[in-house]
């Protein structure tokens, strides 16, 4: 039995891009429509649209917004690719750290690259690329769900950490996508989520989905997690990513690494679920990963309330990096891949 999400969080219609809004869930369950290149590097860089494929997606969808408003200054063809070209590369620093943006952005300049078109072919070319790498998502998301449940217990009870959710790519999800094909073979599945402090994200947005889903879930605090594996209550860890080096270190949300230590010293298997378009192969090691370090406000309030002293110093990296050593295996749309990472990952890519 296939199992239906019923969430589709990022898609292209007609010439703008709709889009569930994640800075107001679950309060508010609402679209947004955005129309401009401008106001979808802000989207992506302000959380409005979050999680390392949905962010993909939409900087896919941001560089058509830019290439239908450079339609409209009269340019050369020359002109018009190089500029949206310079456009282009611009989206994928809206945010720093999730691999998937300068992938998807990059699959928008080749085909740019690549057009023999006139501008409204190579905007139609793009638009095409656009829609069928969010059709592709969603498939993925799902070979990853289907290859993530043949490692999960009977009666599991699954450790989540932020959202790696429908929510966080077009439709289905990574790691919750091995919770959803999981519990459309064994409804005694249930998931307990990390709240993922600063921003919530497991209590605002994890929680919500799998609620609209009738999956059964348990909120914990982030400090709460090796109190539940110490009683056994904990089958498995699996989380999503943002990005992953050559040799399996991975990147995902701050606090990930904690669980994965966890997790760890009481011999529970740790899993990261993520599409190959989140392994960055230049690079060797998460020592290279880029860290993005968010607001300060993210900290010290909780909607919009201050909840510490006025002046205190913060730190706010918004990720941190699990070593390869700890990860029980990558959970794939070609597999589940498993240490030696940096040769079972280029096995995986030799079969692209």
């Amino acid at each position: 039995m296939e199992f239906k999400s019923k969430i589709k969080t990022i898609e292209w219609v007609d010439d703008y891009s709709k889009m569930v809004d994640q800075t107001v869930v679950p309060y508010e369950y609402k679209f947004v429509n955005i129309t401009k290149g401008d106001d979808m590097f802000l989207a992506i860089r302000n959380m409005i649209v979050r999680g390392a494929p949905a962010i993909g997606i939409a900087g896919a969808h941001g560089v058509v917004l830019y290439a239908q408003e450079l339609e409209k200054e009269n340019l050369s063809r020359e002109e018009f690719v190089a500029k949206l070209i310079e456009k282009a590369e611009y989206m994928k620093t809206s945010r720093p750290t999730a691999v998937n943006l300068m992938w998807a952005c990059q699959k928008q300049i080749d085909v740019i690259k690549n057009s023999k078109s006139d501008i409204k072919g190579i905007i139609e070319e793009l638009k095409q690329n656009g829609i069928k790498l969010e059709n592709e998502d969603i498939e993925i998301n799902k070979k990853i769900g289907d290859y993530g449940a043949e490692v999960v217990p009977k009666g599991a009870t699954i450790l989540t950490h932020c959202n790696a959710g429908a929510l966080a790519t077009v439709g289905y999800g990574t790691a919750l996508g091995v919770v959803r094909s999981a519990y459309a073979k064994d409804n005694t599945i249930q998931v307990f989520a990390d709240e993922t402090r600063p921003r919530q994200q497991g209590a605002r947005i994890t929680t919500f989905e799998l609620a609209m889903d009738g999956i059964p879930v348990t909120l914990i605090t982030d400090g709460m997690c090796s109190y539940f594996m110490s009683k056994g209550m904990i089958d498995m860890v699996v989380v999503g990513a943002d990005r992953i080096a050559a040799n399996g270190d991975t990147a995902n949300k701050i606090g990930t690494y904690t669980v994965a230590i966890a997790a760890k010293y009481h011999n529970i298997p740790f899993y990261i679920a993520a599409p190959l378009s989140t392994i960055d192969t230049s690079i060797q090691s998460g020592n290279e990963i880029p860290i993005e370090e968010r607001s300060h406000e993210e900290v010290t309030h909780i909607n919009g309330k201050r909840i510490c002293a006025e002046g205190i110093n913060i730190i706010n990296p918004g990720f941190d990096v699990t070593p390869h050593e700890l990860i029980a295996g990558i959970i794939t749309e070609k597999g589940i891949l498993r240490p030696d990472y940096n040769k079972s990952i280029a096995e995986a890519f030799s079969r692209i």
